[in-house]
């Protein structure tokens, strides 16, 4: 039976109510207003009055500014991205067979026409969110990419950040973020055309907006606060582990980070390395991962491998780290997760920067059900069917004909058997005699 060696304190009151009434009062506004209260918004919550849509001249201002050796390293994250991407897209084909004589089915890959992509500004600026989000959907062959950040007054949207836009390919930037930035990409403001989908992190409002968007728009996710956990055994490096979770809860007081482990002295130095990691950190980044420790963090002791495992799937956390012997094992057990991360050599932070997986995950639990933003996000699979001659189709209308009337749907029936009726000789009238 596992043991947590750590007090939870649990999350803070839920303000969901308040902020999901925030969010539908603002976008029925901008709903009706459009780009006049889309800049009204702007300006009250963002302290931001200028042009939201980003000119070739501001681009090319923002490319100028970005040090040369940083724009290589956004490229080399791009890359990786870019071809993780293309790879996922190979494996999802056109196909068509013969189901029976004369009777032919098969499906289409066809990519969304437009996309919303939302890159989180704030308290970090999150050039690989613009990478992941736009690079995936540009390998998809989304037509039309409109992108937008929160902006900062008298700056914009950090040049970094434009820079990644830019080369991932965004068809359109708008510098606008929170509910007004969504609504901007659903409603198809400021010249864009209305989005098909909606991707990418944000903050609760932001979150809350796609949700009521959902459904004339589709979405990534339903995306919580992020959420890492480590499973380690005797052959793990405390300090390693300490890290990797002191750098998971620099995302916020909201976002808890677990260690699952089966070796109780890794487990106390580990909570004893945890708030040292932490206290050596600057400012905010120290307080905004104390916080996540202190309300959030875990440490969970397990009798042996199988439970370990089991505790992993029961929290189904958006990063998994395997640091533990044996990584084949484990990766054929786990199946919760977002993204696996496998041996002391790899870190959550690659995936989140520049490994090339998406970093888009599910969080709260939701990886019992659900992986990451991919390619196959922006793709439709749709199906066609074709009958070549009415014999072929005899036998279909005859069944589809006695299942459609046990189900009492007379109409349906009627479409079958005017076509078998086609196939039934008629008598011939002779004339004469």
């Amino acid at each position: 039976m596992s043991v947590s060696l750590k007090p939870v304190a649990g999350l803070p009151p839920s303000t969901d109510r308040d902020t999901a009434d925030t969010v539908q009062v603002m976008l029925a506004r901008l709903k009706q207003g459009r780009e006049d209260a889309a800049r009204d918004y702007a300006r009250r919550l963002d302290g931001f009055d200028e042009d939201p849509v980003v000119g070739p001249e501001l681009m090319a201002r923002a490319i100028r500014v970005v040090p040369e050796a940083l724009k290589r390293d956004i490229q080399w994250a791009h890359d990786n991205i870019r071809r993780f991407a293309e790879a996922q897209r190979a494996t999802l084909t056109e196909m068509e067979m013969e189901l029976r004589p004369g009777l032919w089915a098969g499906q289409r890959v066809i990519p969304l026409a437009s996309c919303g992509a939302y890159v989180p500004g704030g308290r970090y600026a999150h050039i690989a969110s613009a990478l992941m989000t736009i690079t995936t959907a540009k390998v998809a062959g989304v037509q039309n990419i409109t992108a937008v950040s929160p902006p900062k007054p008298g700056v914009g949207i950090h040049p970094a950040i434009l820079y990644a836009m830019h080369l991932a390919g965004a068809d359109r930037i708008l510098a606008m973020g929170g509910v007004q930035g969504v609504a901007a990409m659903a409603y198809g403001l400021f010249g864009a055309p209305e989005a098909d989908i909606l991707v990418g992190p944000g903050n609760a409002f932001v979150a809350e907006a796609k949700r009521q968007l959902f459904g004339p728009v589709g979405i990534d996710m339903f995306a919580g606060p992020t959420d890492s956990l480590v499973i380690a055994d005797a052959t793990a490096q405390a300090l390693t582990v300490a890290w990797d979770l002191a750098g998971q809860a620099e995302h916020g007081a909201n976002s808890p980070v677990w260690l699952v482990t089966d070796h109780e002295p890794l487990a106390r130095e580990v909570l004893r390395l945890v708030p040292e990691c932490i206290a050596s950190l600057p400012s905010p980044n120290r307080e905004a991962a104390a916080a996540a420790w202190e309300a959030l963090g875990e440490v969970i002791l397990c009798a042996d491998r199988k439970e370990m495992a089991a505790e992993a799937d029961r929290i189904a956390p958006e990063h998994l780290h395997v640091q533990a012997a044996h990584l084949d094992w484990w990766k054929a057990r786990l199946s919760a997760y977002g993204s696996l991360f496998l041996g002391e050599n790899s870190t959550v932070a690659y995936g989140d920067k520049a490994a090339g997986p998406n970093h888009v995950l599910p969080t709260s639990g939701a990886a019992r059900y659900t992986g990451g933003l991919s390619v196959h996000k922006f793709l439709k699979v749709v199906t066609w069917q074709r009958v070549d001659d009415l014999a072929a189709g005899a036998e279909l209308a005859r069944v589809t004909a006695a299942i459609s009337r046990e189900e009492g749907m007379e109409g349906h029936a009627r479409t079958a058997d005017i076509r078998l009726e086609k196939l039934t000789p008629r008598p011939r009238l002779v004339v004469g005699g």
